[in-house]
């Protein structure tokens, strides 16, 4: 994930790192990653079409979003974290970034979780209101009952527009794959700053596919609901470190009062 104002990427090193062909082999303690879709498949707005990415003045994608009603988007709080509502849009119904397709909204207000600090404490959550309803259907928001969709092994969707390599391209198109959610005893392995009430791991113990730089925000899905946003992990799709998604959840309540504001 690189941070250069809008585009996130950002390393807080507690300890010793190294890097071998750009890629982390030593894990830092809170590492701050931005998420892409690695070893994903194409996929189409229709299937998702509450599928969203956030874009500057210029239309220049750098996160991604769940519609979660007409005029509220769910996505990361680091991918808005200090800008202004004004510099902000949304796009929805592109899948190909290079098209016309779809519209481009504007943004009038960004709330982002008060105790928000960094990715690597959590919570990494943010809500943005739209100037205008867009018509489409939207994808309701995990609850507190829903332990079974965050137990080790459940199948998730995840979504974006990222890169498809560490450090590699954003891709054209919106991409998808599946990944398994992973135990908290699994991603406390992995990350020694690991908080499994405001985060939730998934991917294959092999690695091969996960979300990338500039899919950060965008949704981690399973049992038709919204569970997590793209948040950060070490590296791509490397084996033994899954991804990190905020835990939505956990933030069911202050989401909603935020949504229905």
């Amino acid at each position: 994930m690189a941070n250069t104002l809008h585009r996130l990427v950002k390393f807080i090193v507690l300890s010793a790192i190294a890097a071998v062909v750009g890629l982390l082999t030593t894990v830092p303690a809170s590492a701050d990653v931005t998420p892409f879709i690695v070893g994903g498949t194409r996929a189409t707005i229709s299937q998702y079409p509450w599928t969203v990415f956030l874009a500057d003045t210029s239309d220049t994608q750098f996160c991604g979003g769940t519609l979660v009603t007409g005029n509220k988007v769910v996505t990361a709080a680091h991918c808005v974290e200090g800008l202004s509502a004004a510099g902000t849009r949304v796009v929805w119904g592109r899948e190909d970034k290079q098209s016309t397709a779809g519209i481009t909204v504007g943004v009038t207000g960004i709330w982002v979780h008060p105790s928000y600090v960094s990715t690597a404490d959590g919570p990494d959550i943010a809500v943005l209101t739209l100037d205008r309803s867009i018509n489409s259907t939207y994808l309701p928001l995990a609850t507190p009952a829903d332990t079974a969709l965050y137990a080790a092994g459940t199948s998730a969707t995840i979504l974006g527009w990222g890169t498809t390599s560490s450090g590699g391209s954003p891709s054209r198109y919106l991409l998808t794959a599946m990944v398994p959610v992973t135990s908290d005893a699994t991603c406390k392995t992995a990350y020694s700053n690991y908080n499994s009430t405001s985060m939730v791991c998934a991917g294959f113990p092999a690695g091969g596919v996960d979300t990338c730089q500039d899919d950060s925000g965008g949704p981690l899905v399973a049992g038709g609901k919204l569970i997590g946003a793209t948040s950060w992990g070490s590296g791509c799709a490397l084996a033994g470190y899954p991804g990190v998604y905020a835990r939505i959840a956990s933030y069911y309540d202050l989401l909603t009062t935020q949504i229905n504001s």
